[in-house]
């Protein structure tokens, strides 16, 4: 089933022209064009992006390495920014709400994973960019000055959370929170291993702690170890190809975890996993995988991290620097996430 609209989204609206950093090709290099962005529509938020990460996946898109960019791509779904207008049906968000729209804006609504609150999982699912709405139009992401969504793909931003250090939550905050909570990675006392020390890893070290979790950092950088535990408050360092260390790393770090311990895949590898049999059933292991979270997880970790005083570390940068920052973050030379300033350096020349 295709993704549902309002009657006032029937059909393509009267469209408005926003200022937008897109790839064209497969170099991935980024320029200023105008994109279409819809009227405000009855259940519609209309938002002034202040702020957007940049992730991982946005340079996957736009040098096609997934084979599935559909050009020109304005990438973006960790978005953060300011409530312009509200459709007469909206009733969760008003005129100048601080507000934020992570990875997905539209789903079927109807079906099984739709229902129970998990619309993350929903087979219409439909992303913030390089997707088609339900009306057949490519979607555009928020390396863009303005964007409008549903009002059921936007979280409110609570009072002293930072726009530009919580944009990253959207994407990378989620996508480690939500397996915690769900494999029951939350409560105080547990151990936990964190594969890997950038943007989804330092900040899963943070909510790790917050929830009172002990927290083992593997990683292939022994350069990290200080920034693990001194500055991420991680209570142990591993080098992963340390075999020494490695054997007395009491949380589950391999394909092969721990009896009973769990495993849980966030990222995609380009390769197929594999694992064997008998490291998986013997001590009743775990293997699962997770992707991003629903709007109500979504809205939970963000009021959560406020609380705790969780954010991204991140470097900010101009609307001018984007292909700098891509080059860096292909080398993996960020700490932890770039956020790019959309509010105050992507000005039309």
């Amino acid at each position: 089933m295709a993704p549902t609209e309002s009657s006032s989204e029937q059909g393509r609206r009267k469209q408005a022209l926003a200022l937008a950093l897109a790839a064209h090709d497969a170099s991935g290099r980024v320029t200023r064009i105008r994109i279409p962005r819809r009227d405000t529509g009855d259940d519609d938020v209309a938002i002034q992006i202040l702020y957007c990460g940049i992730c991982h996946s946005d340079l996957h898109t736009i040098k096609n390495d997934w084979r599935n960019a559909m050009y020109p791509v304005v990438p973006g779904h960790e978005i953060a920014g300011l409530v312009t207008e509200v459709g007469k049906n909206v009733s969760k968000f008003k005129v100048g709400d601080r507000v934020g729209v992570g990875c997905m804006v539209n789903t079927c609504q109807s079906c099984e994973s739709c229902k129970d609150g998990l619309e993350n999982y929903c087979s219409q699912i439909v992303f913030t960019y390089n997707s088609r709405d339900g009306d057949g139009a490519v979607t555009y992401g928020g390396y863009s000055d303005a964007v409008v969504v549903n009002e059921r793909f936007v979280v409110r931003f609570p009072d002293g959370m930072p726009l530009d250090g919580g944009a990253p939550l959207l994407c990378a905050g989620i996508s480690v929170y939500a397996p915690m909570k769900h494999h029951g990675l939350n409560a105080p006392g547990k151990s936990v291993g964190i594969v890997g020390l950038g943007g989804l890893g330092h900040v899963a070290v943070k909510f790790a702690k917050a929830f009172g979790m002990r927290v083992t950092v593997i990683s292939t950088s022994p350069e990290k170890k200080e920034e693990a535990v001194e500055k991420l408050g991680a209570d142990a360092f591993v080098v992963s190809s340390d075999a020494d260390q490695m054997k007395h790393v009491h949380a589950p770090v391999s394909w092969a975890p721990q009896a009973q311990g769990k495993m849980i895949l966030l990222g995609l590898p380009a390769k197929p996993v594999e694992i064997s049999a008998f490291a998986l059933v013997g001590g009743g292991k775990t293997l699962a995988g997770s992707c991003m979270g629903s709007i109500k997880d979504t809205q939970e970790m963000i009021d959560f991290a406020a609380k705790h005083g969780v954010t991204a570390d991140i470097e900010l940068v101009g609307a001018e620097d984007v292909d700098w920052a891509m080059e860096r973050l292909a080398k993996g030379e960020v700490r932890y996430r770039f956020v790019i300033d959309v509010g105050n350096t992507l000005i039309a020349a």
